[in-house]
């Protein structure tokens, strides 16, 4: 797996969704590839994530959505951390996040979608290099 050491990944279930094995899994996948992992739990809203992203000092936030309201619990995240002066915190998302919907979170600044059909090291790799600074040559 990937070296996250020294990271911290804020993992958030925003909205009315009450299913967290997901989130549980992808958070001990990223514990165990070295990153401290904050978890919220169940029912958060956007303000509150983004208030935590902030007192934590996170170096991304990773969003698990199940409910069909990924595009509005999205957006909302990230303006509430534009309102905290942390835009610039990366935002990822996982869950059942339809094909169609995709393009659309990306092109609003989502740094990767993650689907459950993906493989565990695939995600933490790809987490891991979206937050690896590119070195000059």
């Amino acid at each position: 797996m990937s070296n996250l050491k020294g990271k911290r990944i804020l993992i958030a279930k925003p909205g009315l969704d009450g299913h967290d094995i997901g989130a549980k899994i992808i958070a001990l996948a990223l514990r165990d590839a070295g990153a401290e992992v904050i978890y919220t739990g169940l029912r958060k809203t956007p303000g509150f994530i983004a208030r935590v992203a902030v007192d934590e000092d996170v170096d991304a936030v990773g969003l698990s959505l199940l409910s069909g309201s990924h595009k509005e619990l999205v957006a909302e995240t990230m303006q509430e951390l534009r309102k905290l002066d942390a835009g610039d915190i990366p935002v990822f998302v996982g869950g059942t996040i339809p094909a169609v919907d995709r393009a659309e979170l990306m092109d609003a600044g989502v740094m990767a979608i993650f689907t459950a059909e993906m493989r565990l090291d695939d995600v933490v790799a790809e987490v891991a290099r979206a937050l690896t600074p590119v070195q000059a040559a």
